[in-house]
């Protein structure tokens, strides 16, 4: 009996619906369940254990395959199976289901659980599965989950609705007894909201590099004194067997045929719907009556109407935060991407069209104005079948090379065994050079699944198949090296680079220094700049660790534009790349009535930062006591 099972027994009030529901929960609620969900049948190898708790091959995969489908949702063609392997969304997936299950092992030792009332309440308050504001019945309850892509059983989605119930206990058990001061949020506002406008003029090192040298002497003096910094980390050799995707790939012909299936199988991808650029002005209800909200909303409806300038009203009056600073633009969209009632209303208006009256959502009521429209438009099956010829090849010599792998998996046990089995299969055997962990290999290219297990094993073992940005690989040590500290010799070029980089930076400060007088004096700080060499750029309004033109992101120089007055002039700041004098143009502080509007939910989301990071570090040391497996061989069936 499935959790909606007992539903039925003590809420007989659950309304039965007939209408369509809106799946937001496809993006907003499912990919956060789907962490650890429910496994195929088929599919019970275990490719982690975390302190007791499985992860089993079907839950990894109903994962892997639902962040595949919202990746090609989201970037349709761009995002091929390619470019998701070489991002490692595996290794991503794997290591978020790894956590959600040290959390679930530190709740057990805790005592921290969930009961079916609290998962039932849960499910009943997520907006997809209501309508007007009563459950949408068990029936299309089991419907939408059986939509998602993978499908998802009753029991898939509560087991998963529970385990998340956990850890948010969890975390809260943890870290709600942080708060903060009022002093201290306020303060923490103002640092982060408070913005200045600068003119900079950077004296860049790279300018002065031409005027220095690093003699031999130098060269010793700075390397006896900072021989850590010159460390050789420890590295590893390896013999390899590489399944290369691409050869494989090279011997693929893909059939009209199945070109023709793939495109009408998938033609949302090449298909872009009908758009509408829109804006709006917003006035929320929440809190207010909703009379004299709608009252106001149309008289600025009849000022727009009249002619006033609509970005301007929406600037002045719209609660929309994100749009009304941009006129209340709200760029391109499809349908779908608004609620029901806005969705409705903009698509049946046409460019320059203004809404007869204003628009009643859940947020508030909208006055609206379409901009421009974009019909709907489809790619024909030859523009794209290269693009899907190429993907179809790509995954046939991904699942030849995997299938490949699993075979040589069984043949392949002792470091003799690679060269036999290449020879059978008429591959090489290739031997790498010393490579640090984190160290690309030379011949495989990024591989850290590869260089990684390189560290974990010992010589006379074989590891694989393991993943490669070229495909798949058994590997077996051949040489180890421990880290040490190099004759100056070995380093003599990097630690020169070093010197001349710092003898340049200090050049620059010295340049720096001997105009900062003059910059200081001048009426005009730009041209002063100007006459002694050095272009002095001026910036926007700023917030603290935005990025500064020529200078990057610089601690030392906002520090002191925030706290010098407006129209002083800083003494020669020393930057990463050089040497920086700065003027204050103008400042723009937090106002009363901006704190005060954004006080509680700054406090939110301040708390919820500073809880996250605490939660975070306490998992990170409770998971150092835990015993943590991963069957690498078992994921790597799993994705193949």
């Amino acid at each position: 009996m499935t959790m909606l099972d007992k539903m039925r027994r003590h809420k007989n009030w659950l309304k039965w619906s007939l209408g369509l529901v809106v799946l937001a929960f496809v993006i907003f609620y499912i990919p956060d369940f789907l962490r650890g969900t429910g496994a195929d049948a088929a599919s019970g190898d275990t490719i982690a254990k975390v302190q007791g708790h499985d992860i089993t091959a079907g839950e990894f995969r109903r994962s892997y395959e639902a962040q595949l489908q919202a990746y090609r949702t989201a970037y349709g063609g761009n995002m091929n199976d390619q470019l998701i392997k070489q991002l490692g969304i595996d290794r991503q997936i794997l290591s978020q289901m790894v956590d959600e299950r040290a959390a679930l092992a530190e709740a057990d030792r805790l005592g921290i659980d969930a009961n079916d009332e609290e998962v039932r309440q849960r499910i009943l308050s997520i907006p997809a599965f209501q309508e007007n504001g009563a459950f949408i019945g068990e029936q299309r309850y089991q419907q939408l989950l059986r939509m998602q892509r993978p499908p998802m059983t009753p029991d898939e989605f509560e087991n998963s609705v529970h385990r998340q119930l956990i850890v948010e206990k969890l975390r809260a058990s943890l870290s709600e007894w942080m708060s903060i001061s009022d002093r201290d949020l306020e303060q923490e506002y103002r640092r982060r909201n408070n913005k200045v406008k600068l003119a900079v003029a950077h004296f860049t090192a790279d300018t002065f590099r031409s005027q220095v040298t690093a003699s031999d002497a130098e060269i010793t003096s700075y390397f006896n004194a900072h021989t850590t910094d010159f460390k050789i980390p420890e590295k590893r050799k390896i013999r390899y067997l590489l399944v290369d995707v691409d050869a494989l790939r090279a011997k693929v012909v893909v059939p009209s045929a199945d070109i023709e299936r793939a495109y009408n199988n998938n033609i949302d991808q090449y298909s872009t719907p009908e758009q509408v650029r829109a804006s709006h002005i917003l006035l929320k209800t929440e809190g207010k009556d909703d009379a004299a909200v709608k009252a106001k909303a149309e008289d600025i409806l009849k000022q727009a109407k009249s002619g006033a300038d609509f970005a301007e009203l929406a600037k002045k009056h719209s609660e929309d935060e994100a749009s009304a600073k941009n006129g209340g633009d709200l760029d391109y969209f499809g349908k779908g991407k608004m609620v029901p009632e806005f969705d409705q209303a903009v698509f049946a208006m046409q460019p320059g069209q203004i809404s007869d009256q204003p628009v009643k959502t859940q947020y508030g009521y909208h006055i609206i104005k379409v901009v421009d429209k974009k019909p709907g438009t489809s790619r024909t099956l030859a523009e794209v079948r290269q693009q899907i010829s190429d993907q179809l090849s790509y995954e046939r010599a991904q699942a030849q090379a995997a299938d490949l792998s699993e075979s040589l998996a069984k043949q392949i046990s002792k470091p003799a065994d690679l060269d036999k089995v290449a020879k059978a299969q008429g591959l090489t055997v290739q031997e790498s050079g010393f490579f640090a962990r984190d160290e690309s290999i030379i011949g495989l290219g990024p591989a850290p699944e590869a260089a990684s297990r390189a560290f974990e094993m010992n010589q006379g073992e074989v590891a694989g198949p393991l993943r490669a940005s070229r495909g798949f690989v058994f590997e077996t040590v051949v040489a180890k090296q421990d880290s040490y500290v190099p004759k100056i010799e070995e380093v003599k070029e990097r630690v020169r680079d070093v010197v001349v980089k710092q003898k340049a930076r200090d050049l620059s400060k010295q340049k720096a220094a001997e105009i900062a007088a003059k910059l200081k004096s001048a009426s005009d700080f730009v041209n002063a700049a100007k006459a002694a060499g050095v272009e002095a750029k001026t910036t926007e309004l700023i917030a603290r660790d935005s990025p500064i033109p020529d200078v990057g992101n610089a601690p030392a120089v906002e520090d002191t534009a925030f706290s010098l007055p407006v129209g002083g002039v800083s003494d020669p700041i020393q930057t990463d790349s050089g040497t920086a004098v700065i003027k204050v143009l103008e400042k723009q502080e937090v106002t009363p009535d901006e704190w005060k509007n954004n006080r509680d939910h700054f406090r939110e989301e301040l708390l919820a930062d500073r809880r996250n990071r605490f939660f975070t570090a306490y998992m990170a040391k409770a998971k150092q006591k835990m015993k943590i497996e991963v069957n690498r061989e078992a994921l790597q069936r799993a994705v193949s």
